[in-house]
């Protein structure tokens, strides 16, 4: 690996993230900066587990689901680990979104039945309304 550092600042501006994104994942326990005084210093597994975290929000996964990712990270076995866990959260993601897609066509099946309904009873509503007044 290589010893190449970043300052949070590096970290933020290169993944277009903000500052105080990187602190909060440092506080839940998923980075651990070496510290110079003040001064973060992130190594090339932070920025690893970082991008893991960054992905693992956009397809969805919980902080515990990233938190345990990073934990498998060991490149010196190829992250075998690591991968096989990614690949098992990804199938489960994905049956997840397949059974929220099927949700949403049966709820958007209710939601036209009601509509219908309502609508119905609002016209017969103003026809009996129309009828009365006459």
């Amino acid at each position: 690996m290589s010893s190449q550092t970043y300052s949070i600042s590096d970290l933020a501006r290169e993944l277009d993230i903000t500052t105080r994104a990187i602190r909060f994942y440092e506080e839940q326990g998923l980075l651990a900066p070496e510290r110079r005084g003040q001064e973060r210093i992130y190594s090339p597994r932070d920025k690893v587990s970082l991008k893991l975290i960054l992905r693992g929000k956009r397809i969805g996964f919980s902080l515990a689901e990233c938190r345990e990712l990073i934990e498998l990270y060991d490149p010196s076995s190829g992250n075998l680990k690591q991968l096989h866990s990614m690949l098992a959260k990804i199938a489960e993601r994905r049956e997840q979104l397949e059974q929220q897609l099927l949700d949403i066509e049966q709820m958007k099946l209710e939601l036209d039945t009601a509509e219908e309904r309502c609508t119905q009873a609002l016209q017969q509503t103003i026809q009996n309304q129309n009828s009365t007044a006459q």
